[in-house]
C-alpha cells in the first residue's frame, strides 16, 4: 500500500512537472516569432532620390534580412499609396490601409494639431537642441499621442530646418519681410505666424511653387535646405535666409493595430530596426545639407545667416503665435519641447 503511494506521488509530481515544463514553453514561444510572413507596403512622402527612401530602403533590407526573408518591405515613393496627398498617407496609417510611412510631423497635426508643436516658431536654435528633446520626454509624449491615434512611432528622423528664400531682397530683420508673397505649407499656425511677420501668405501645393516663383507670382518660399536644393529653386530665387525659424521633424510610423498584432519578438525587430532606420536618415540628411548649401552658394544663390540681435527681432515679431497656440498644443506639451 505504501509502495502505490509512493509511486502516484511520483507519478503526479512528473506530471507536474510536464505540465510546467509545457506551460515554460508557451510562454516562451509567445515571447519569439510565430512564423508568420508578412507583406507590408510603406508610402514614403518623396522620391526615392531623398534620405527618406534611402532611409526605407535600409528599413527593408534590414528587416529581409533579420527575418530570413519572412517579413517583406514594399516601398512606394512620392505617396502614391494616397494620390500624392500626404494627409490621406497619414490617415491611411492610422487606419491600417497602409502599414507604414514616413511623414512629416506637420502633416500629423492634420490629425491632431498638437504635432504643430515640434514646428512652434523659433523653438530651437540648432540640431544641438533638438535631439535631447526628441530622444527624451517630447519623443515619448509624441509616441504616446501617436498611438492615440493609432500609430506605432518606430522613430523619428528629420525633413529639417525650414529657410527662407526669395527674389526680392536679402532677409535680416522683420522689416525686410514687410508686403512679401511668401508660399506656405496649408496649415493654420503658418498663416498666422507670417501675418504677424507682415508678409502675404499665400498657399499652394509644392508642385506648383517653381512655376509660381518663375512668374512672380510668390516672391519667396520656406523649406528645408533640401527640398530647396533638390527642386532647384536657385534657378528662381536670388536670396536664402539660415534662419532656422522652424524645425520640421519626421516620423517612421506603423499602423498600431497591425504592430500589437505580432509577437513580442517581431516588435522587438521593428522597435530596433525603425529606431536605426530613422537615426541613419537623419545622419545622412544632415551630411548632405552641409554640402547643398555650398552648392547653393556657388551657383550664385546669395545666402544669409542672421545674428542672434537679429534672430531675436523674429522672435519677439512671432510671440504672439505662442499666446495663441499654447492651449492647443498643451502647456506640458509645449514644455517638453522647450526643453531646459
Amino acid at each position: 500500500m505504501l509502495k502505490k503511494k509512493m509511486s502516484m506521488a511520483v507519478l503526479g509530481l512528473s506530471a507536474a512537472l510536464v505540465l510546467g515544463a509545457c506551460g515554460s514553453n508557451e510562454a516562451e514561444s509567445s515571447e519569439k516569432s510565430d512564423g508568420k510572413e508578412y507583406d507590408l507596403k510603406m508610402s514614403v512622402t518623396v522620391s526615392e532620390s531623398s534620405t527618406w527612401y534611402e532611409a526605407a530602403e535600409k528599413l527593408k533590407e534590414d528587416l529581409a534580412e533579420e527575418s530570413d526573408g519572412r517579413i517583406n518591405l514594399e516601398l512606394f515613393g512620392n505617396e502614391q499609396l494616397s494620390g500624392g496627398d500626404s494627409g490621406k498617407a497619414v490617415e491611411s496609417l492610422a487606419k491600417g490601409s497602409i502599414d507604414l510611412t514616413f511623414n512629416s510631423t506637420i502633416i500629423y497635426s492634420i490629425l491632431d494639431e498638437r504635432f504643430g508643436v515640434a514646428s512652434a516658431p523659433f523653438l530651437f536654435s540648432g540640431v544641438d537642441e533638438v535631439d535631447p528633446v526628441f530622444a527624451g520626454e517630447g519623443g515619448e509624449m509624441f509616441k504616446e499621442i501617436l498611438a492615440e491615434k493609432g500609430v506605432q512611432a518606430l522613430g523619428y528622423g528629420q525633413n529639417g530646418f525650414r529657410q527662407l528664400t526669395n527674389s526680392k531682397r536679402e532677409i535680416k530683420n522683420p522689416e525686410d519681410l514687410k508686403g512679401l508673397k511668401i508660399r506656405i505649407p496649408g496649415i493654420t499656425m503658418y498663416t498666422d505666424l507670417y501675418r504677424e511677420l507682415g508678409t502675404d501668405p499665400q498657399t499652394m501645393t509644392f508642385s506648383e511653387v517653381f512655376t509660381a516663383l518663375q512668374q512672380g507670382t510668390i516672391d519667396g518660399q520656406e523649406n528645408p535646405v533640401d527640398v530647396i536644393s533638390s527642386s532647384k529653386l536657385q534657378e528662381v530665387q536670388d536670396y536664402m535666409t539660415l534662419w532656422n525659424y522652424s524645425y520640421d521633424p519626421l516620423v517612421l510610423g506603423m499602423n498600431k493595430k497591425l504592430y500589437d498584432s505580432m509577437s513580442a519578438e517581431d516588435q522587438e525587430l521593428f522597435d530596433r530596426l525603425g529606431k536605426e532606420a530613422a537615426e541613419y536618415q537623419v545622419k545622412i540628411a544632415r551630411e548632405k545639407e552641409e554640402k547643398q548649401i555650398a552648392d547653393l552658394e556657388a551657383a550664385g544663390m546669395q545666402i544669409y545667416t542672421p545674428t542672434a540681435d537679429e534672430i531675436a527681432q523674429f522672435k519677439e515679431a512671432a510671440s504672439p503665435i505662442y499666446d495663441k497656440y499654447t492651449d492647443i498644443w498643451g502647456a506640458d506639451l509645449l514644455e517638453a519641447f522647450q526643453g531646459e
